[in-house]
């Protein structure tokens, strides 16, 4: 692992592909890196050792952690593999059941997070946003509640607001140690709902959050997402953060500026995505800096941050940032 000596200390909350896409970019520069992943996950493989071994669930946390490795590439893909087969295996990735044996030898699962980072070497830290096993729930506008992670994106109701059963989650300490010291705390990209509110929703995490001394950057999604945020602005992305913390606390607002349907001239089969529309004039009462950037590429058909662009980014943004 880096040793941080003066570097400048990041800390990044969400999970899924959004964070890793993000991680891949940082973890090129010398910082100080912690990426704090929401274990609100229950469906899939981690769904399933969820419920045979009462552990947080690990599929977040393994994208995680593959992302900010250095190891063989044939090791990370290994770590990431899914079995294909007819049997109990099916579906299951190697690197999720490594951490549930690793939970049950030492009998935690942020000291087998802990370990299988340094079997990984990755370059930083990874904390789960809780060391227990939490339940994520929707109230949808019609009043509806869903609960669990992956039946809320499938209702296809706005969602009015997601929270957590228990609701007094514990983090780990070094987790609010990592935010007090931290200086610069990004949000994003990722999935709004299930992904980057559920790591405030633990109450001394969002507390450390609004009260900390670092910058607080929130790098907008490219697309909105069918079930959670289709057709949001992004003024409204801010606001659902801002009514789950029940504070504005964001100093800086990342958003594309690249032309989506250029991106995809060419390729007409491909299905247009619903780009988040830059709302300016409504995001200048929300929050102080607003930045517009060239930050997304195509891969594989879909439109993602480019994540060389996005940390070049943010390095610059530390360096004049009044960052100290």
């Amino acid at each position: 692992m880096l040793q941080s000596g003066n570097m400048k200390r990041i800390v990044v909350f969400g999970g899924g592909t959004g964070l890793s896409t993000l991680l891949r970019g940082l973890k090129k520069h010398r910082v100080d890196l912690t990426a704090i992943v929401t274990v609100a996950d229950d469906g899939g493989s981690s769904g399933r050792l969820l419920d045979a071994y009462d552990i947080p669930p690990p599929g977040d946390i393994r994208q995680v952690m593959a992302a900010l490795s250095d190891v063989e590439p044939l090791i990370e893909k290994m770590f990431q593999y899914r079995f294909a087969t007819e049997d109990d295996l099916k579906g299951h990735s190697l690197g999720n059941l490594m951490l549930a044996a690793l939970t049950d030898i030492t009998g935690d699962f942020a000291r087998a997070v802990e370990k299988m980072g340094r079997v990984l070497n990755i370059k930083g830290k990874v904390y789960p946003a809780a060391n227990q096993r939490i339940t994520l729930h929707a109230e949808l506008d019609d009043g509806t509640i869903v609960t669990g992670e992956s039946k809320i994106p499938v209702y296809g109701s706005k969602i009015r607001k997601v929270y957590l059963s228990p609701q007094e989650v514990q983090p780990l300490p070094e987790t609010v140690e990592t935010i007090n010291k931290a200086d610069l705390i990004i949000f994003g990209p990722g999935s709004l709902y299930t992904s980057i509110l559920p790591t405030i929703l633990v109450h001394d995490i969002r507390d450390a959050v609004v009260n900390c001394k670092a910058k607080k950057l929130f790098i907008n999604n490219l697309t909105t997402q069918e079930g959670e945020t289709y057709q949001y602005t992004a003024s409204e992305h801010v606001q659902a953060l801002y009514e789950h913390a029940n504070e504005r606390f964001i100093d800086t607002v990342l958003l594309n500026g690249t032309d989506l349907n250029g991106l995809f001239a060419g390729q007409d089969h491909m299905e247009r995505p619903w780009p988040v529309e830059n709302d300016i004039a409504a995001l200048e009462q929300l929050v102080p800096h607003i930045v517009v950037e060239d930050i997304s590429t195509v891969s594989d058909g879909r439109v993602i941050h480019d994540a060389d662009k996005v940390a070049s980014w943010i390095m610059s943004y530390m360096d004049h940032a009044e960052i100290e």
